[in-house]
């Protein structure tokens, strides 16, 4: 208990909220995202406050990220949120932190793109659009398939074993998916059915550009 609570001190230790002030379910997401929060936050020296939210409202979802003043905002909604754990229903026991962990790695994948300053940026060649509101549904999707491959990235570096699972569980979770869905990630998710799609000799975000790119054809 006393490492743990070490952990979470040092992870919350840039935002509101403390270790002995967390509810259980906060602590077990929390623990189950440590690597990955403590790899943006140590190696990577991204900019992140852990944010818990008081209470939640009822359009929340339990883990979101956001950006302000130069700093992403992770932020935890789970007080008050009957549907928090919903995600996870049908995942045994066993793995569940490990979708946690995926979940967690694909904020960090959020967090990265607000940080190099291309959040809604494509490369040259690849349509950036007009304003409006197809136009933000895009962007949105294009922004949650690259997290997504993030998470996939991840994921086979910690845990090529474990790959399959949590690529499957992605994929359920993106379902049904309509087309024009801004959490609509098939396009990507389809690209990397193993772990073999990924480039090990690359770092992890670039591992994650790769695919992100050939699936940008497909959704251009």
């Amino acid at each position: 208990m006393i490492k743990r609570t070490f952990s979470l001190l040092l992870l919350l230790s840039s935002g509101p909220a403390s270790a002995a002030q967390l509810t259980d379910m906060e602590t077990r997401w929390l623990t189950a995202g440590a690597a990955v929060l403590g790899y943006a936050k140590q190696e990577l020296r991204l900019p992140i406050d852990i944010t818990v939210q008081p209470q939640a409202r009822p359009t929340d979802v339990p883990l979101a990220l956001g950006y302000q003043d130069g700093r992403c905002k992770l932020v935890l909604s789970m007080r008050g949120n009957p549907t928090a754990e919903d995600i996870l229903d049908g995942v045994p026991a066993a793995q569940r932190g490990l979708m946690i962990e995926a979940m967690v790695a694909h904020e960090i994948g959020h967090c990265w793109r607000y940080a190099q300053g291309a959040w809604h940026a494509v490369p040259a060649g690849f349509e950036q659009g007009p304003d409006g509101e197809a136009a933000a549904l895009r962007d949105t999707r294009r922004e949650e398939g690259y997290a997504d491959l993030v998470a996939l990235a991840w994921t086979q570096q910690r845990h090529p074993e474990q790959y399959a699972a949590v690529a499957a569980w992605m994929r359920q979770v993106r379902q049904p998916s309509p087309a024009t869905g801004s959490h609509s990630t098939l396009a990507w998710l389809q690209l990397a059915p193993t772990g073999a799609a990924f480039s090990s000799s690359l770092p992890l975000f670039e591992q994650a550009s790769q695919l992100w790119r050939q699936g940008l054809l497909q959704d251009d």
